[in-house]
């Protein structure tokens, strides 16, 4: 066990399992308001790579969905590391320090990727690294979150995805969730432990399935163990946050991707749902009410929301959307209920 895991068992938390997946042991946030009030929660389900070296840069560009040569150091981006069929096997939260790039992502998916994105490096002139135990990421939100952080950053960043650093760490503004502002805090230990006292006495400690359910209502997938190349980025809406740039070189999976976007074939989106039941699982499969012979969609993540309730992001064909009555697990499943997302979805059915 960690120093840092060691600390937050001496606060109140547990870690779920031995890969530290969960921290547990804290009040679900769906039983009080502080996902809206402020809460702060140790994001120990993601994991960290390190990418360094002369080359870092120019690899990655061309490996993943974005444009990382271009990336400045005071702001992150999303990006996707896709199969050569253009499906999503990784989801990543990408930045760059004076240390170098750093991939953030599912820790459970974590070690396969990094050893078959290092496959690809072959002469160039870079290091892939675990950094994941070097690291504390801190995931904060509520209307309390921005005033609970200025004693280490006076000035916060004022947009999505910008980013600040100082001798405290990192500090990205991430999506809103429900109009309120969100960030991650990625720092030391040492830091994250002084750090503690302040921001409880302002924020509620919280579980990381906390922060995994703000990222559901900000409209933000995150490619798990149960979903790895089951989605083409677009229908996930992950160019329409960001995710995407079209404008760059090859990558893996690109003419598939680009061919989606630009060809009008894409027939999927994700939308947020509401489920009456307290437990859903990624990758479940999703049916239309009126056709039992096979699913028109998949669960992308999934929180409880409140007792017997879940919040999910779901994929599923534009039309059968359209046309409503979807079901969880069969065609006569409970039924799910749609919710608004935060950002507008394009339509690119034409």
């Amino acid at each position: 066990m960690t120093t840092w895991q060691q600390f937050l068992a001496q606060h109140g938390a547990q870690i779920a399992d031995e890969d530290g997946a969960d921290v547990i042991g804290y009040p679900p946030a769906w039983q009080d308001d502080s996902l809206q009030t402020g809460f702060f929660a140790p994001l120990t389900d993601l994991g960290l790579i390190l990418a360094s070296g002369d080359d870092a840069a120019s690899f990655l560009h061309n490996q993943l969905t974005n444009d990382i040569e271009g990336l400045g150091v005071t702001e992150a981006r999303l990006a996707a590391f896709c199969s050569p069929k253009g499906r999503m096997m990784a989801s990543f939260l990408t930045w760059k320090t004076e240390a170098g790039i750093f991939l953030q992502l599912s820790r459970r998916i974590q070690a396969p990727i990094q050893k078959r994105l290092q496959m690809f490096i072959l002469r160039s002139k870079a290091k892939l690294a675990d950094v994941s135990a070097d690291y504390v990421v801190l995931g904060l939100g509520g209307k309390a979150a921005a005033q609970a952080l200025q004693q280490w950053f006076p000035a916060l960043p004022a947009q999505p995805f910008a980013k600040l650093d100082n001798d405290f760490g990192s500090l990205i503004r991430m999506p809103d969730a429900d109009g309120i502002a969100r960030y991650q805090w990625i720092t030391g230990a040492e830091t994250a432990m002084q750090a503690w006292p302040v921001l409880s006495a302002h924020l509620k400690p919280a579980n990381t399935s906390a922060w995994r359910l703000s990222e559901i209502q900000a409209g933000i997938p995150r490619i798990t163990a149960a979903t790895q190349e089951q989605f083409v980025p677009q229908m996930v809406n992950f160019e329409l946050i960001g995710g995407v740039n079209f404008k760059k070189g090859c990558y893996p999976g690109q003419e598939i991707v680009a061919r989606s976007q630009y060809l009008g074939k894409l027939r999927r989106r994700m939308s947020i749902v509401r489920a009456p039941v307290a437990e859903v699982v990624a990758g479940t499969e999703v049916f239309s009410g009126s056709d039992a012979s096979q699913p028109c969609g998949m669960i992308v993540n999934a929180e409880t929301v409140a007792a017997g309730q879940s919040l999910c992001l779901v994929e599923l064909k534009v039309a059968d959307q359209e046309a409503g009555d979807i079901r969880l697990g069969a065609s006569d499943g409970p039924v799910l209920e749609f919710l608004p997302l935060p950002y507008a979805v394009l339509d690119i059915t034409q």
